[in-house]
């Protein structure tokens, strides 16, 4: 094992025949943390969801209201929308950004939602989502997030 594997980092190469060294393993770590919570999300599974979260979570969702605090208030938000959901959600994460320190972290990505509703539409739309994450006991959990939508003004 090299230092960089050691640390987290791995190799990938570039077209060009270099290497690009690329990952650190506080990032590798947050992202295998937002693989996990898409998920527990796909799979509709709010106790696995809500084990991505600090006690004391503030989020700004797209669901009502302006602002949620607390892994309670967020968790009741979660539960309202897996239940407009008909079945699995079909939950797709791309264009991930992440930047971390030892002890605290941020990330961006998009994600593209589609899925039969329980109404008998169909979802099928992109939201933007920010997260703050902090490391407590050696873990990265959210500590804020942001989920936005564009639309027309």
């Amino acid at each position: 094992m090299t230092p960089a594997t050691e640390r987290g980092e791995f190799a990938r190469p570039r077209p060009d025949g270099h290497t690009l060294l690329q990952g650190h393993g506080n990032e590798v770590a947050i992202r295998e943390r937002i693989d996990s919570l898409a998920e527990a999300i796909r799979n509709k599974n709010v106790d696995q969801v809500m084990a991505h979260y600090t006690s004391d979570v503030v989020a700004y969702d797209l669901q009502p209201p302006l602002e949620l605090r607390g892994v309670a208030a967020y968790r009741r938000n979660f539960e309202k929308w897996f239940a407009s959901m008909a079945s699995r959600i079909s939950f797709d994460v791309s264009d991930v950004h992440i930047a971390a320190s030892d002890t605290d972290a941020y990330s961006h990505c998009l994600s593209h939602v589609t899925g039969p509703l329980a109404d008998g539409g169909r979802a099928d739309y992109w939201v933007r989502v920010t997260s703050g994450w902090r490391k407590l006991r050696g873990q990265w959990f959210v500590a804020h997030e942001h989920i936005s939508m564009p639309t027309m003004m």
